[in-house]
């Protein structure tokens, strides 16, 4: 039965063009092999297709001839098997590309002018195209994406080097050469020379993904040339030579090979970023100040001044660098985040309507615009949506305050608001999930995160309000946060105490630091009631040494 309809899409292998439909609505993917009973409804099976009968040229016309449109001589369409049918006219109406398996031809690759495609015989167990004229073994073997890519490589490398081709287009590659895994292991070095375009690349990687480490080489052809094709019609010989002889080796994602980094060191070191210090000597005495691309936990037991800190640490972020801050508090609106950084700087609870009418609202909205406005236009950028966020719309609006508003200092406050949007039973897994994002994300864009958690209850008679030490294990959740975050501090302070002063003073213990490796208690912190402000004391054990009044 007749095509009706040419490259259109493939809901299987993702390939923009590959799908050609019959009249009937059925079609087939020339990339993945599949075959849609119906296209409309994307109904899939796995069916081997064998009957193009009409579609389908006589071989027994064909002929081995130069391939002129594409510039490969007759030489090589003889090696590789290839003929073509012609009209009487003599122009060329179609190549066909022979395919075997075990040393026997049991498929024929069929490719009209119109770039139409169909199969003759078994296709599903054949090897590479052209993988039947070379032995196992020798020192390189090349793989590209189209049977006149191997043809073209072949002619480019002097006729010297063998030459295969995957059986449908890159995206598929990955699929084909596992048949043929074996025959290309024998070879000392694989090169992959697939298309320039993504699509191309991605499916190089995917090749070299299953060979063994080392083996596997990357071609990059040179700007302005797609493929081996179009070098060769431009006969660009020395070119392509040289590209393949500086066909990089595949290492995976992450894994690097030191003797080759020197300038990337040398970049490092001249783009080595300050600490900027945190608002209280003790806790720099430690850890050195916080520092761009670190994700740094804070965590505390319920009501012992996580927030007090966190708005310490943005008020501190916004008066001693120049740099854009981003806010994301996923447990109140905007306007009380807002007035929580600004009662850091009025030194007055200004969250409370009692303090709001003693201090008035000139001068509450003179505040406002010194944080805010002013010399600090356009830095403080804060996620103002309270209530049931998608996880992957909270993800998206933090790349986007970091990407898209420069934001060089992030804070997340907190980690189990996160995993809420993400929860489906298991705490665990959604807490893995959620901070290797976060890390992802810090270690791509290089941002400073500060990342407010929880700790988990503990048992027996003393609780985190009792003011217990805490450590690593009390992290609630996941051993993740511990091991994904660049440091991480705790605040500790016993609730319950008779005693006024200690009550009211909060120990900031470092549980982690990667930086310096100088781990804990870094100072004390003290509440003060009248202004709603954290006063640092030199001593962490000493409280008899202070009263309130004093400090």
């Amino acid at each position: 039965m007749p095509f009706v309809k040419y490259h259109l899409p493939c809901s299987e292998c993702g390939g923009s063009d590959p799908v050609s439909q019959n009249d009937d609505g059925s079609a087939y993917c020339f990339s993945c092999n599949t075959y849609f009973k119906d296209y409309g409804t994307a109904e899939v099976q796995q069916d081997n297709i064998t009957d193009f009968e009409s579609y389908q040229p006589r071989q027994d016309g064909a002929s081995f001839n130069a391939l002129t449109d594409r510039g490969i001589s007759i030489e090589t369409a003889k090696k590789y098997g290839v003929k073509s049918t012609t009209t009487v006219g003599g122009q060329v109406t179609s190549h066909l590309y022979p395919f075997y398996s075990n040393g026997e031809q049991v498929a024929t690759k069929i490719r009209k002018q119109n770039k139409q495609f169909a199969w003759q015989g078994d296709s599903k167990e054949t090897g590479l195209f052209g993988e039947q004229l070379f032995k196992s073994g020798g020192k390189f073997i090349t793989i590209v994406e189209g049977e006149c890519d191997a043809m073209a490589a072949y002619e480019l490398l002097g006729s010297k080097w063998p030459v295969v081709s995957i059986k449908s287009g890159a995206q598929g590659g990955a699929r084909d050469v596992k048949n043929s895994l074996e025959f290309l292991e024998s070879f000392e070095t694989v090169v992959i020379c697939f298309d320039s375009d993504d699509v191309g690349k991605q499916g190089a990687k995917a090749i070299a993904k299953l060979l063994k480490p080392n083996k596997a080489k990357l071609m990059t052809l040179p700007e302005g040339f797609k493929d081996p094709n179009d070098m060769l019609k431009s006969r660009k010989h020395t070119a392509f030579v040289s590209a393949f002889w500086d066909a990089k080796t595949y290492t995976p994602s992450g894994i690097l090979n030191l003797s080759t980094q020197l300038e990337a060191y040398r970049k490092l070191q001249t783009e080595k970023k300050d600490s900027i210090p945190y608002p209280w000597h003790g806790l720099n005495a430690k850890l050195e100040g916080m520092r761009s691309g670190e994700l740094v936990t804070l965590t505390g037991g319920t009501g012992l001044g996580k927030s007090s800190v966190t708005r310490e640490i943005e008020h501190w972020l916004i008066n001693h660098t120049k740099d854009n801050v981003g806010i994301v508090a996923l447990e109140e609106n905007w306007a009380r985040t807002a007035e929580g950084i600004m009662s850091i700087e009025a030194n007055a609870k200004l969250h409370l309507n009692s303090v709001k009418e003693e201090v008035g609202e000139d001068e509450l909205l003179d505040v406002y615009r010194k944080v805010f406005m002013g010399e600090n236009e356009g830095r403080v950028w804060i996620h103002a949506h309270l209530g049931v966020n998608h996880l992957d719309d909270i993800f998206s609006k933090l790349r986007y305050l970091i990407v898209g508003l420069d934001c060089k200092w992030v804070v997340v406050d907190h980690l189990h608001m996160l995993v809420l949007q993400a929860l489906d039973g298991d705490e665990r897994k959604a807490i893995d999930s959620i901070m290797h994002r976060l890390r992802s994300l810090v270690e791509e864009t290089g941002v400073g995160m500060i990342l407010v958690s929880h700790l988990r209850r503990v048992d027996g008679n003393r609780g985190h309000e009792n003011g217990i030490e805490t450590g690593l294990s009390h992290l609630r959740g996941s051993q993740s946060i511990a091991q994904l975050s660049d440091a991480v501090i705790s605040l500790e302070r016993n609730q319950q105490s008779d005693d006024d002063v200690e009550a009211s003073t909060t120990k900031v213990r470092v549980l982690k630091s990667r930086y310096t490796g100088d781990v804990g208690v870094a100072c004390s912190l003290m509440y003060n009631g009248d202004t709603g402000r954290l006063d640092e004391i030199p001593s962490e054990d000493d409280y008899s040494a202070f009263d309130g009044d004093e400090l």
